[in-house]
């Protein structure tokens, strides 16, 4: 467990009690709601679950690529509980900005770097701030990609680096993509189209997570003979701690091979360096 923990677990306890109203059920995302509940058990998983610590190994493989600067400005947008904000941390001074108030306070608990409540379609920073904006699955939550690209465009150095993650493949679109609330999932080409729309170009690309694609492939089938399964949370259970990590190290491979700058043709999520 991380060393935050304990923090964030009575921030969430503290969140969960009294003072319910219906409008504190539920959360607002850039126009779209979340339900609280869900919200909430995301943030108590991230830690421990296999595959929030898989992508954090990937994105740190990404960024040992980068050549950040000594003191690098990162922006984390849509920076959740800030846990990657821990991690991030490492590489320079890092900003978070997220618009859910709940993740706000569960951020800035952490104390891994300034976070601020705030959309990314219209942040209140200065023109070409950071070195390095971060971005992880989070744009596919927005109506408007583009305009939350553009603005990051903005915002991050001509010579910064805008490092992204989404889910894969429009066609394995399911119940976890419903209760998320996404848009959207994408493809390269598709990526590409909304990050050029913004102003970026595109320096890497990879696909990670791939062990698990038949299988996900196999479920999106039975989804659609058994549709009452779309509202499962099951991809936030925490397996047994032997069975979390087996489920894990494919992602750490993956993770090194995208140090290596190895692309992987497949995956249930796809991550992409545009400059």
């Amino acid at each position: 467990m991380g060393a935050g923990d304990g923090n964030d677990r009575a921030t969430i306890a503290h969140a969960e009690e009294g003072g319910r109203t219906a409008d504190d059920r539920l959360i607002v995302k850039d126009g779209r709601q979340m339900e609280r509940e869900y919200e909430l058990q995301t943030h108590q998983a991230e830690d421990r679950h296999w595959w929030y610590q898989g992508r954090r190994r990937v994105l740190e493989r990404a960024i040992e690529r980068l050549g950040l600067p000594a003191g690098a400005q990162i922006l984390d947008a849509g920076c959740g509980s800030g846990r990657n904000m821990v991690d991030l941390a490492r590489h320079g001074h890092v900003t978070g900005i997220e618009l859910s108030h709940t993740s706000v306070e569960l951020a800035r608990a952490r104390d891994a770097g300034e976070v601020v409540e705030g959309s990314i379609l219209d942040t209140p920073f200065e023109d070409a701030s950071f070195d390095l904006t971060v971005s992880l699955d989070v744009i596919e939550h927005l109506e408007d990609d583009v305009g939350a690209l553009r603005e990051l465009r903005r915002v991050t150095k001509p010579s910064g680096a805008l490092l992204l993650t989404v889910p894969a493949y429009q066609w394995l679109w399911s119940g976890h993509d419903e209760i998320n609330h996404h848009h959207r999932r994408y493809n390269r080409r598709t990526l590409l189209a909304a990050a050029e729309q913004g102003g970026w170009h595109e320096q890497s690309s990879a696909h990670f997570n791939s062990l698990l694609l038949p299988v996900a492939i196999m479920l999106r089938v039975l989804e659609r003979f058994r549709p009452s399964t779309t509202k499962s949370s099951l991809d936030l259970w925490v397996p047994p701690a032997p069975l979390n990590w087996a489920l894990r190290q494919p992602l750490n491979l993956e993770a090194a091979a995208i140090g290596h700058g190895r692309p992987i043709p497949a995956g249930l999520s796809l991550l992409a360096v545009f400059r």
